[in-house]
């Protein structure tokens, strides 16, 4: 059976603090958070166990005259702190020792420290061609501005902010709990002030208070060249305004590109259809289309299929990093089959068709192509 001053590593002699001082100092060494051996949980159970029963002097005195099996017999329960769980180890210490003291473990960020402002969104359509060259936009949005009535005190002007009565300007509060291990101080934020220490007497009419007002702000960004579809522009400082003197957070322009019924994009790369008849595809031509830098001449190779690419470099969407270069035109050749014939162009392709087959047409084909002539 477990010695229970062996557990937490003291004489049989040792002093409540002593005691007190090696559980915390166990505790942290066997907490499962901490601790990643397989017995680590079972460990730190018994340590709850050894500091129930030799925290209590009754406990303690039936514990060294009979050991686990009197503490049983003479009713107490042993089962310790821990039997149903445990929380975090600040959970632990809050509850026992009212904090961590030097264990190095951390608390609650400061409320007096300067605190960086929130980060703000803004969503802004585009169309296709501003989205491929940049273009200045003038915005409005909404964001939290330092009060200028009270700068940010939240009081109101010609007065200060008062020492809390409830916690004398420490931000903590100190309360007494009653737990199976006795009693013990507990130290939380004070409920009063938010921990601040401090509490506004006349609020601000202004910004009631917060220091803050929600205020509509005009700017002009400047959209590179190049953006997608979601792309995001950060602009510095434009977002909602700090506390305590913190920066302002960032304001995030987020584009939403407007689809083309002419142009389709593939990152840098955009791409157009052209329909050209049978006779461009065969015997090839020079056509004019219209591009992002305005009607530009491409040459149709001669034999051209359905789903030839024609390239046109250096005519597609620029690089955001390097504007100057850009991506290509990508041409996509479809060719289109005419569903309705003049009759000299019914006779130049029945003369086509004997040449290439060396053959007249059937007769049922030349009846049905009678319903395509104009």
């Amino acid at each position: 059976m477990a010695d229970y001053y062996e557990i937490l590593g003291v004489s049989k002699d040792a002093s409540k603090d002593e005691i007190k001082s090696a559980f915390r100092k166990k505790a942290r060494e066997l907490h499962p958070d901490v601790n990643k051996a397989p017995d680590a949980e079972e460990k730190f159970k018994e340590l709850g166990k050894a500091y129930e029963t030799l925290s209590d002097d009754n406990k303690r005195a039936t514990y060294d005259r009979y050991g686990e099996d009197g503490l049983k017999n003479a009713g107490f329960d042993t089962g310790g702190p821990f039997a149903g769980g445990f929380g975090n180890l600040n959970d632990i210490f809050e509850t026992f020792f009212g904090g961590f003291g030097g264990f190095g473990f951390g608390g609650a960020p400061d409320p007096n420290a300067p605190q960086r402002g929130s980060d703000l969104r803004y969503d802004i359509k585009l169309k296709f061609e501003d989205a491929a060259f940049g273009i200045a936009k003038e915005i409005r949005f909404d964001h939290l501005e330092t009060c200028p009535d009270c700068h940010g005190t939240g009081a109101e002007k010609g007065t200060q902010k008062k020492t809390c009565p409830q916690c004398g300007g420490s931000g903590q509060v100190k309360t007494v709990t009653r737990t199976p291990l006795g009693n013990f101080a507990q130290i939380t934020t004070c409920p009063h002030c938010s921990g601040t220490g401090q509490v506004i007497d006349k609020p601000c009419k202004t910004c009631q208070g917060a220091g803050q007002v929600n205020r509509e702000k005009k700017i002009e960004i400047k959209i590179p060249a190049g953006v997608d579809h979601l792309s995001k522009i950060r602009v510095s400082g434009e977002g909602d305004c700090g506390i305590n003197g913190g920066p302002n957070g960032d304001l995030f322009v987020v584009i939403h590109l407007e689809s083309s019924n002419y142009y389709k994009r593939d990152g840098i790369n955009v791409f157009t259809e052209l329909e050209i008849s049978p006779a461009q595809a065969v015997l090839g031509d020079t056509i004019s289309i219209k591009t992002l830098d305005g009607e530009k001449e491409i040459q149709i190779p001669a034999g051209s299929q359905n789903g030839t690419l024609v390239k046109i470099k250096g005519a597609g969407i620029p690089i955001i990093s390097k504007p100057s270069q850009r991506g290509d035109h990508i041409v996509i050749v479809k060719i289109k089959i005419p569903t309705r014939l003049t009759e000299e162009e019914k006779n130049l392709y029945t003369r086509l068709y004997e040449i290439v087959g060396g053959k007249k047409p059937h007769e049922s084909i030349m009846s049905k192509v009678k319903g395509v002539f104009k």
